[in-house]
């Protein structure tokens, strides 16, 4: 979701104020993606290397999830959708991860699609982690490492428990930025990818409309052949 701070600057407002505007822009997203039918929708929120911006940003940002949810749950009940998370919550402000944590609770039961926030989530770091996992359980001899699979590697990551759904078939980036920026690096290896010059608050569940046309215009191949 990117293009917040440039959205704000302009309109000559402080950069803070895009992510503010971002928020209305999730909320209406998050609803026609649901609609759509679309089964897991991930969230880029905050990542492993957006520390580096200036403190007064990041705990702006630390604060947006608190007043979000407790405004929006009510809508993700109405429309059976379920929060849940990627990334390391444990560096969070405490304030900030009870909001989440209380989010995921209220909306458990909901069995429809899963807005799937990630908020400290690295590529990178994922991918350290689940070789630490496997490694470990090499080390217990619960496993030889020869024999491990693209599945035990898959299995020992955060988006596992996605089921069938772990991969995304789709990744939109906005703003007109053209990289991936160390997200989802081993999930997204056969994904479809769009990039749009449309600054995320501006972004329009229309404009979801026509990136996923967009998507189901391609020629998905796998590596292979496309069966006529």
């Amino acid at each position: 979701m990117d293009g917040n701070g440039r959205w704000a600057q302009k309109r000559h407002l402080p950069r803070i104020a895009g992510h503010k505007a971002a928020l209305t822009t999730v909320k209406k997203v998050t609803v026609a993606a649901s609609d759509l039918g679309v089964k897991v929708l991930t969230l880029y929120t905050f990542s492993t290397e957006n520390w580096k911006r200036p403190k007064k940003e990041v705990d702006f940002l630390m604060t947006l999830p608190i007043n979000f949810f407790d405004t929006f749950v009510p809508d993700l009940i109405k429309n059976n959708i379920q929060v849940r998370t990627i990334g390391e919550l444990t560096a969070l402000p405490q304030e900030t991860r009870k909001a989440v944590a209380r989010a995921c609770e209220q909306t458990a039961k909901n069995d429809g699609m899963i807005l799937n926030f990630a908020i400290n989530y690295g590529g990178r770091a994922e991918l350290v982690a689940a070789a630490q996992t496997l490694a470990a359980s090499a080390v217990k001899g619960e496993l030889e490492p020869t024999q491990i699979t693209e599945k035990d590697f898959a299995h020992a990551l955060t988006t596992a428990k996605f089921g069938a759904y772990a991969d995304p078939d789709l990744l939109i980036r906005t703003s007109g930025e053209e990289r991936i920026s160390n997200f989802l690096l081993w999930q997204i290896a056969y994904s479809e990818f769009v990039f749009t010059d449309v600054l995320w608050p501006d972004y329009t569940p229309q404009t979801l409309w026509e990136n996923i046309y967009e998507y189901q215009n391609r020629n998905r191949r796998f590596g292979g052949l496309k069966k006529e």
